[in-house]
This record gives C-alpha cells, structure tokens and sequence, in this order.
C-alpha cells in the first residue's frame, strides 16, 4: 500500500487488516478461500496501480493463475482489475503474447497434468466446478438465500465494525483506487446471482476494503484514538468468541471419539455412528486410528430425479422410525452414539431399547437453531464387562 499511497495509510491498511475478526475467523482454518485471499493480496502488490512502484505484470498474473487454480472462483475479483490493465496498457500486444498467454498455458498445462495424475484420466476441473456451482446451480443444495443477501448481510457481517470506516473511506481514497472500489462491488454482484451463498465466499474482497478503512483512519485526527479503541476492542472480542467459544463442539467430540480407539493388538468391536447434520464434524484427521466410523451421507443429486432426498433428510424426517429400520437387531447396533442435544428426545425409545447411556455432553454453541443444538451428547452402549465413563464440557 506504501507504493500506491504514503506511509501513514499503509499502516492502517495494515492494521485493519490485523484486527479484522474475519481474518482471525477464517485464517486459521483450512479453507481454500484462505489461500486464495492470501494470493490475491500478494497480486495486487504488484499489479499496476496507477502511482505503484512494484507493478510486475508477470508476477502478479501468475499469482492470480494460482489463486484460480486453488479456487476458480478466485478469477472473479479479478475480471475488472484485468480489463483496466489491458486498457490503460499501450503495448497491448506484447502484454497478451509475453506475459498473459504464457503464464497462462504454463498454470493450465501444470493443473492438467496433476489431475491427470490424481484421477488417473483427463479432467478438467475448472469447467467441472463451473458445470456445478454455475451452470446446474446444485450448489443450493447445501442453502440457498435471496439475491440482495450479500448486500444486506453478507458484506455488513464479514467487514463488521469497519463498515463505517470502509464508507467513510470510499469518499477520500483518490480516483486512482476507484478499480478496487469497482472490483467490490462487482464481485458482490457476481456472488448475488448464484443461489448458495456463504460469507468465506466473500473474503478474497476483504484486504481491497481495507484499503478505504486505512485512508479512513488515516483522515481522523482528533477521534483516531477512540477509533482505534473501538475497532481493536470489538473485533478482538468478536474473534476470541468465534474462534474459541462458537460452535466448537464438533471439534471437542473428537476427543471422546479418539478415546475409544482399540487398544493393544487385538482389534475390539467398536464403532461410532454419528447423527448430526452433514459435513458438521472432520473425520479421521481429529481421530488418528483405524476406528470404525458412519456418518449422515448427503451427496448432491446428480441424475435430476424430483423430490430427492438424501440420507440425512430421510433421517431428519423420522429419527426414531429410520434407526429402528437401519438397526432391526441388537447385534448391529454401533457402540457409541453421537447427535446433538435437540434429537434427544425423539430417539428416547431406541437409546432406551438399545441400552445406551450418555456418557458426555459437550458445549457447542449459544445460538442453537433448527437441527443443531446446544450441545453434543455421546451415549456408549451399556454391555456386560463394558466400563462406563461419564465426562461433562
């Protein structure tokens, strides 16, 4: 920022950036919006800022090739800021030949070949990911929201406590920066027309508004100090309880999961079966041992049947009427139970018959809503020679 601006903006820009608590919330997880944030952020170190002294056209679109790589989607930010390099080039001819066209044959070529190796034939996953996030739209699968959510919510939710320092600062940022303004305000817009909506899919525009809450900070004098305070006090509280308190049951689970783990050389007939909504708890990262382990499956529909429904929502729509189908004898009962706090009641007959007991109750949230609860409950089997264990988080 210090070769597009001056010092003193630069290091609010810094700070912001900082002190974002959506920075904190998504850094330290492994997503690939992450990674494609942190590239897009080197790139425009060195793209072409009118002003900039670090602009290397080579450099900053084979960061974008990566980025879009990692995530396709990674190429949207990024649609305006190439029209304005390409227009405002004059040898528009030699940056297409040497610089654009190579970078890009040699990152295409490059994610070719290893998919190739992974899948074991010719894929082309950029389109794959195109046909289905775009063109079949099966990403509302998983949720969908109303076109203005990103407007209303989204964006308000990811900047926080720096949307009025992020408004502020649109209105004395010099014309120069205006692309990244427009780079913002296009990607909403992009991310608007496709039904499933998340607020990671928004961070790669997060360091371009920070630019504007610099230029902010950098234009209060007297109230500098009490803007500060407000901004590092919020985020901090509201990232120390995201990161640390919010729904943090479904990693804690894994701890109770790992300490059944066979012991010794002779395999023990353990197995967990987890009746929680898809996707809420890892899998054998956190477990780490050859633990017989069933989950909720919820594969998207790929053969365009009607009415489809998967495992999970035929689950959810009677819990105690599919276990007593899924489970017709004692002897293929799994040993431990996991579900969250809300399906305790409507599975009350089947842990009774099935003789479990609960034996932990891990916290997971504040704000439990719709088949999520409060907190997690584990119940083990209760068989002769079986040691009980009752442990409360």
């Amino acid at each position: 920022m210090k070769h597009v601006g001056n010092q003193e903006v630069a290091r609010w820009v810094f700070f912001c950036q900082l002190c974002s608590w959506f920075t904190w919330y998504c850094c330290t997880r492994t997503l690939t919006n992450t990674t494609e944030t942190a590239l897009t952020a080197i790139a425009l170190f060195y793209y072409p800022l009118e002003g900039s002294r670090s602009m290397n056209s080579v450099k900053y679109s084979l960061l974008v090739a990566l980025a879009c790589i990692v995530r396709p989607t990674a190429l949207i930010p990024w649609v305006p800021l190439l029209f304005s390099h390409f227009y405002q080039e004059q040898r528009k001819r030699n940056l297409t030949l040497h610089h654009f066209l190579p970078v890009g044959l040699i990152t295409f070529s490059l994610s070719l070949i290893i998919d190739r190796i992974f899948f074991g034939q010719w894929t082309l996953v950029q389109f794959n990911f195109l046909k289905f996030n775009v063109l079949q739209n099966l990403g509302t699968f998983y949720g969908s929201h109303p076109w203005h959510w990103y407007f209303s919510q989204g964006f308000p939710v990811v900047l926080g406590t720096h949307l009025p320092f992020f408004i502020h600062g649109c209105f004395l940022a010099p014309r120069r920066l205006h692309i990244l303004l427009l780079t913002v305000l296009w990607t909403l817009l992009v991310y608007s027309m496709l039904g499933h909506k998340e607020f990671r899919f928004i961070y790669p525009v997060l360091p371009f508004c920070m630019v504007f809450c610099g230029y902010s900070l950098a234009h209060l004098k007297a109230w500098r100090k009490a803007a500060l305070s407000f901004l590092l006090l919020s985020n901090v509280l509201l990232a120390l309880y995201t990161g640390l308190v919010h729904q943090r049951g479904t990693l804690d689970v894994m701890s109770h999961i790992q300490q059944v783990c066979p012991r010794g050389p002779e395999p023990a007939s353990v197995s967990v079966f987890i009746m929680m909504p898809c996707h809420s708890t890892p899998y054998y990262s956190h477990v780490h041992c050859p633990l017989s382990m069933r989950f909720l499956q919820c594969p998207p529909d790929l053969t365009g049947k009607s009415q489809y429904l998967d495992e999970a929502d035929t689950f959810y729509l009677n819990p105690l009427s599919w276990l007593q189908q899924e489970f017709p004898s004692n002897a293929s009962l799994p040993t431990h139970l996991v579900t969250f706090s809300v399906l305790e009641k409507e599975i009350r007959a089947f842990l009774t018959s099935g003789s479990y007991e609960r034996t932990a109750i891990v916290f997971h949230t504040h704000w439990p809503e719709g088949r999520t609860g409060s907190h997690i409950h584990v119940y083990e089997r209760q068989l002769p020679g079986r040691q009980r264990r009752h442990r409360r988080e």
